[in-house]
């Protein structure tokens, strides 16, 4: 189990080799507002995690673990956001915003009640399949019927 902020870490790192094809620890640093140190240390603990192989200088990869790990992660901020925007009103901004900060505290368990009522509530479709957002097939489920948008 990583903590909260090495999961910003590994859902950084994944978008940016989405947009860039690749992972640089100076890329990581500029999006992340943070020193190169710090990205370093983070890097070297989601080494020793199995998120990602990485050498010194040498080139970041996710690994299919930290590749999870990063979706899952996508995927709870769009269920909150959704939530946020679409069921409560709120604009744009203030939704992603706030979305970000919640899907940091939110349990796995309150995630996927939250899906469940989100898809019911919008008519997306019907997710009393068992969802659970630590399941692969669920996911793939879902996103597989457009539900969280242009997602990777």
């Amino acid at each position: 189990m990583i903590s909260k902020a090495l999961e910003e870490y590994i859902k950084n790192m994944y978008i940016l080799e989405k947009q860039n094809g690749n992972i640089r620890v100076t890329d990581i640093a500029n999006k992340m507002n943070c020193t190169k140190p710090s990205v370093n240390k983070a890097i070297n603990n989601l080494k020793d995690n199995g998120m990602v192989n990485y050498e010194s200088y040498g080139t970041i990869e996710l690994t299919k673990e930290g590749e999870n790990l990063a979706k899952k992660i996508l995927e709870a901020y769009d269920i909150v956001y959704l939530f946020l925007k679409e069921v409560l009103g709120l604009e744009k901004d203030e939704a992603e915003q706030e979305a970000e900060k919640i899907k940091t505290v939110i349990t796995d368990n309150t995630i996927n009640k939250l899906a469940k009522y989100v898809h019911k509530e919008l008519e997306l479709n019907d997710l009393n399949c068992d969802y659970d957002i630590n399941k692969e097939k669920c996911r793939s489920c879902a996103r597989r019927k457009g539900v969280f948008g242009d997602r990777p």
